[in-house]
């Protein structure tokens, strides 16, 4: 059982911090560095990396969380699951309330449109929305270690405060992305139609046995100047307020009328 922290927190937000890349990823230290003037920040994020892990949870092996020194004096522990896994945690096991705001990110690597929701990074955010939580997942379109987060920071900066002084409408969360290199500015968006064209290259191991490996195509099949894509191609970050209710809304008539 690990220790809450009803003696630790104050009257300033409460900041949880997570992403899918894992708990030594540069983007996750370059967030907890932009944003913990806002608050009292506590990470909780995986041991090892995520990604495209979409919203899966672990309920076939136990479950670990340790704390870390790696963040000085931030609270911080690092999880054996999956990004959703350390929401849930965070949530009933290592807070004692529900965070004002849950990050995550910096993902290395694009989640803008189809991407959205096959990432660990949104699905962390999503997991937090689905609690009432306002969050925020952010990426960035460079897929490198070494990639450079600096300019990312006075914009997670505008964004955070934003948030923290505005209300999240219900059932919404926010998905943003920064290209690489130069960024002019922010666009709230829609998500782009688009779809990823994928083919699995067959391979054989060391001893003989074949296995596959998938590889593909992102395609944008979208050509609106009002999505995440097109804003991204001209050097802005997008904002997309994003929903965890999968419902068609526009398509419930036409089903209705088939029954």
């Amino acid at each position: 059982m690990l220790l809450l922290l009803s003696n630790y927190m104050n009257k300033k937000p409460l900041i949880l911090i997570t992403n899918d890349d894992g708990i030594t990823a540069p983007g996750i230290r370059a967030l907890v560095e932009a944003v913990k003037e806002f608050g009292e920040v506590v990470i909780i994020a995986p041991d090892s990396p995520q990604s495209a892990m979409g919203h899966a949870i672990t309920i076939n092996k136990p479950l670990r969380v340790d704390s870390t020194d790696l963040y000085g004096d931030i609270m911080s522990y690092h999880c054996s699951g999956t990004p959703v896994d350390c929401v849930k945690l965070a949530h009933h096991q290592v807070l004692d309330r529900l965070p004002d705001l849950v990050l995550s990110g910096i993902n290395h690597g694009s989640n803008a449109a189809i991407n959205v929701i096959y990432s660990g990074t949104m699905s962390a955010a999503v997991e937090a929305a689905v609690e009432g939580i306002p969050a925020i997942g952010f990426s960035l379109q460079d897929y490198s270690y070494h990639a450079d987060f600096s300019l990312c920071v006075p914009f997670i900066k505008q964004i955070v405060s934003k948030v923290l002084s505005n209300k999240m409408p219900e059932g919404t969360l926010l998905n943003v992305n920064f290209p690489k290199g130069e960024i002019k500015g922010l666009k709230v968006c829609r998500q782009a139609k688009s779809k990823w064209k994928e083919d699995f290259d067959e391979r054989t191991d060391p001893t003989g046995r074949k296995y596959f490996w998938l590889i593909g195509n992102f395609i944008n099949m979208d050509n609106g100047n009002d999505t995440d894509e097109a804003a991204l191609a001209e050097n802005y970050a997008s904002i997309v307020p994003t929903q965890f209710d999968l419902t068609a809304y526009k398509s419930l008539d036409t089903i209705k009328s088939w029954f």
